[in-house]
């Protein structure tokens, strides 16, 4: 880049053939077919999630699932939206299921799930693309900790259900995947074949109108940013993410044995850098946050945080060094 004859100045706003040609053959290497087109390059998932609300009427009714990520929530508020929630508890694993006898136009459905470290099955999520095609609705999958499954059972992307192409869009993110949070980048598949009518009965590829939007409003990921994301999805590149996602799994095995002993109800962990732990004796989010700080100096993120579903639960997080996530068990072990 600072060189003038290998200086990249502005790029395609939807990303460079070399990280799309990456990221075909990453999606065919699980079961996946997309086209280069159906991939648009952005500077994360969170933003995505925010931004591809623009393509849909103010007029949509939006189904969210609670507890629930904030953006989700936050960007329909702002936009004024109708919003029906979908409550996820114990007795649904925190993974809500349709409900036939709710209308709504656009799902937000995450799996694995932040913050429960739920995850939906090949049978969950036929349901859910079923849902979806009867209604004309939109589902906006947000798959931002796929490369966190390990069951092969488990679908790393809501494209391996039949007729997903038709009814969702997929938003994913290198944050989680390859430790990108300072770098940024991530990525969103909108298929062609998801078309939907307008107001006054024209059908409307919602590529293309993302396109429209992408290429108005976004200048696009730096050109070095992407040569590092292509270098992710390399043989060697995904060999070290894999290394790196091992050990954070190994951290959460050890919350999980942890809480486990101690007799605490908890869900996630296992394709999930997330553990949703019940708040012991009868503590709700804020007060048991308060005690762990002021009694073992331990932090994590109140469940209550993530919505009304959300009280009572706490989020723990693997994203942290082994040497501390032992030295928190072994104070929840002694003081908890």
């Amino acid at each position: 880049m600072g060189v003038k004859e290998t200086f990249r100045g502005y790029g395609p706003e939807q990303g460079y053939d070399f990280l799309h040609d990456a990221l075909v053959k990453y999606y065919a290497s699980f079961g996946v077919a997309v086209e280069s087109s159906e991939i648009f390059i952005s500077d994360g998932a969170k933003s995505d999630c925010g931004n591809i609300t623009d393509i849909f009427s103010n007029s949509n009714t939006i189904l969210v699932p609670d507890p629930v990520y904030p953006v989700y929530l936050d960007t329909n508020i702002m936009c004024g939206r109708k919003i029906i929630y979908m409550n996820g508890s114990p007795e649904n694993n925190f993974l809500p299921m349709p409900d036939e006898s709710v209308k709504a136009d656009v799902i937000y459905l995450c799996s694995p799930n932040n913050p429960t470290g739920a995850v939906y099955t090949r049978e969950q999520l036929e349901k859910w693309v079923a849902y979806a095609l009867k209604n004309d609705a939109v589902i906006l999958y947000d798959a931002a900790y796929e490369a966190f499954i390990s069951d092969p059972a488990i679908p790393r992307s809501i494209f391996l259900i039949e007729g997903a192409k038709k009814c969702a869009i997929e938003l994913c993110s290198l944050s989680k995947t390859a430790g990108f949070t300072g770098t940024r980048c991530g990525y969103t598949v909108v298929p062609h074949a998801l078309v939907r009518k307008t107001p006054d009965g024209r059908s409307m590829e919602l590529n293309k109108m993302w396109l429209r939007r992408q290429t108005t409003k976004f200048n696009g990921v730096p050109y070095i940013i992407q040569r590092g994301a292509e270098a992710v999805f390399t043989e060697e590149g995904i060999r070290q993410c894999r290394e790196n996602i091992a050990y954070y799994q190994e951290n959460a095995n050890i919350m999980m044995e942890a809480l486990a002993r101690k007799g605490i109800k908890f869900y996630g962990g296992l394709h999930s850098p997330y553990i949703w732990m019940q708040c012991p004796k009868g503590m709700k989010s804020w007060e048991f946050f308060d005690y762990l700080l002021e009694n073992l100096a331990v932090v994590g993120t109140p469940g209550a945080g993530f919505g009304a579903m959300g009280e009572g639960y706490f989020r723990l997080t693997a994203f942290g060094s082994r040497e501390n996530t032992v030295e928190a068990m072994g104070r929840f072990m002694e003081k908890l």
